[in-house]
C-alpha cells in the first residue's frame, strides 16, 4: 500500500502529450503506465489487517492538519543509482509543507502499525520511467527539461492497493480531504 496525490486529468494530459513521443524512441525503458501515475506520500508496503481501520483514522487526521495546496509538475530529472540513471521523473513545482504533509502521512501510517515506511528524506517527484539496465537519461532529461504543467490545487491525498499482475495496477482505497472540513 501507499499514499499518494493524483493531478487532475488535464494536467495528466499535458504530460501524456509530452512524454507519448518519447515513449516511441525509448523502448528499453519501462515506462509507467498513464493509469499508475501518481506523486507518493508514503510507501506503506504490505498493511497488516489489524491495523486497516487505524491507519484510516491515522490518514484522515494527517491529511485534516494540512491545508489543500498549489501544485504543478516542472522539469525533468533522473534518480542515480551506482551512477548510472534509474529512474525517469518529473520534478514538482510544491511549497516545502508537501514535505510536511508526507511526513504527516508517514508518521501516522507508523503509529497504526501500517507496515514498513521509508525514513529517507522525502523527495518530491513524479515518476514516468525506469532503467531496466544501464542507460544515458541525460537526453530524455534534456527533452523534457522546459516541461511545465498547468498549476492545480491539491485537495486529498489518497490511499492506494497494489496488485502486481502482470500489469500492475493501483486501486484507489480511500480518500481524505486536506484541511478541517465542517
Amino acid at each position: 500500500m501507499f499514499v499518494a496525490l493524483v493531478p487532475p486529468p488535464d494536467v495528466l494530459t499535458e504530460v501524456r502529450d509530452a512524454v507519448t513521443p518519447l515513449r516511441r524512441d525509448w523502448p528499453e525503458l519501462a515506462w509507467v503506465d498513464p493509469a499508475n501515475w501518481h506523486i507518493t506520500l508514503a510507501f506503506l508496503g504490505e498493511v497488516p489487517d489489524r491495523a486497516q481501520a487505524e491507519l484510516r483514522v491515522r490518514l484522515a487526521r494527517a491529511a485534516g492538519h494540512h491545508e489543500p495546496m498549489p501544485l504543478a509538475l516542472g522539469k525533468a530529472g533522473a534518480f542515480l543509482k551506482s551512477g548510472r540513471a534509474i529512474t525517469l521523473w518529473l520534478s514538482l513545482r510544491a511549497p516545502a509543507r508537501l514535505a510536511r504533509l508526507a511526513g504527516s502521512v508517514a508518521a501516522g501510517a507508523r503509529r497504526a502499525g501500517a507496515g514498513e515506511t521509508d525514513e529517507r528524506p522525502y523527495r518530491a517527484h513524479f515518476t514516468l520511467a525506469r532503467a531496466r539496465k544501464a542507460v544515458e537519461l541525460s537526453p530524455l532529461v534534456e527533452a523534457l527539461g522546459g516541461f511545465d504543467s498547468t498549476p492545480w490545487e491539491a485537495d486529498s491525498v489518497q490511499l492506494f492497493e497494489s496488485h502486481l499482475g502482470p500489469p500492475l495496477r493501483y486501486e484507489p482505497v480511500e480518500a481524505y480531504p486536506l484541511g478541517r472540513r465542517g
